[in-house]
């Protein structure tokens, strides 16, 4: 099941996408795709609905896919080829950062550059969305708690990530970087977490291929792991790390996002995201 929310900014509505690649409307059933509907007999009872029964939505824009995370969780240097290209040795242990909430914006919405960026980059990361409450949950049963999987792109400020002091947070938390989407796929449609492909293009070129194949910590290990030092609740999203090709690992020299450069990015299975860059403009922003 492909669970979506869908609408403008403010006023967003629950769907799903049917086998024909249509929006249909789950608005009589959930208010919302958020926290309360992820659990796994919540996710049981939707999926038992006949989708041809649901209204076909109209076109529209397509909103993040949980309605209220609450944290936005991120693996550092979890693709030992990425670590290579970043000039940083491979962790002995998951490196977790966090993601303002702030961040978050639809799958196609704008991404607009912080003033004065001149080191923003990018990152196709896959994203797991919690389902059930986890707190130091074993590794064997950790993907219990998955409610299903999105395409995040980890959008980076690297001069505010790597020079102004070390704190990946501040070089994270850009007001949109956080793109989530387009759909939650749910679990029963990713037997495998650890057998994806990833990729993304900037300008119609191709600058990241990877797998999560690769991956030096898993799905099952980076929930179990994680759930050790919070409690993950439902909603949460934990964004996996990136495979090699950002901007920064660029040889001769990095490449970095310009205004009017065009995004495109996807995951097998999980859909595509597709994002314009933009210079500062706080209109583009949503409070």
């Amino acid at each position: 099941m492909k669970l979506l929310r869908y609408g403008p900014k403010g006023d967003e509505k629950p769907g799903l996408l049917d086998p024909e690649g249509r929006i249909r409307d789950l608005s009589g059933y959930i208010p919302d795709v958020e926290a309360a509907y992820l659990g796994r007999e919540s996710l049981a009872r939707l999926r038992a609905i006949d989708w041809r029964t649901l209204p076909v939505a109209a076109a529209s824009r397509l909103a993040p896919v949980v309605a209220d995370t609450g944290k936005l969780i991120c693996v550092g240097l979890n693709y030992s080829d990425h670590a290579a290209e970043s000039g940083m040795a491979v962790p002995g242990e998951p490196v977790l950062f966090m993601k303002a909430t702030s961040a978050i914006i639809g799958p196609n919405d704008a991404v607009v550059l912080p003033r004065g960026s001149v080191k923003s980059d990018w990152e196709v990361e896959l994203g797991v969305v919690i389902g059930t409450r986890a707190r130091y949950v074993d590794e064997a049963k950790a993907l219990d708690y998955v409610a299903g999987y999105c395409v995040v792109n980890d959008l980076s400020e690297r001069e505010y990530q790597l020079e102004r002091g070390g704190q990946w947070d501040k070089g994270k938390g850009c007001d949109t970087f956080g793109p989530v989407g387009p759909w939650l796929v749910t679990t029963d449609e990713v037997p495998d977490p650890q057998d994806l492909d990833l990729w993304l293009e900037v300008n119609g070129k191709r600058y990241q291929q990877g797998s999560t194949r690769t991956m030096v910590f898993t799905v099952a290990q980076l929930v179990s792991y994680i759930s050790r030092f919070m409690t993950l609740h439902p909603g949460d999203i934990i964004s996996t790390g990136t495979p090699p090709g950002v901007g920064l690992g660029q040889k001769p020299e990095p490449v970095y996002l310009r205004p009017g450069d065009t995004m495109r990015l996807g995951i097998t299975g999980l859909g595509e995201q597709r994002q314009a860059v933009h210079a500062w403009n706080e209109e583009l922003i949503d409070d």
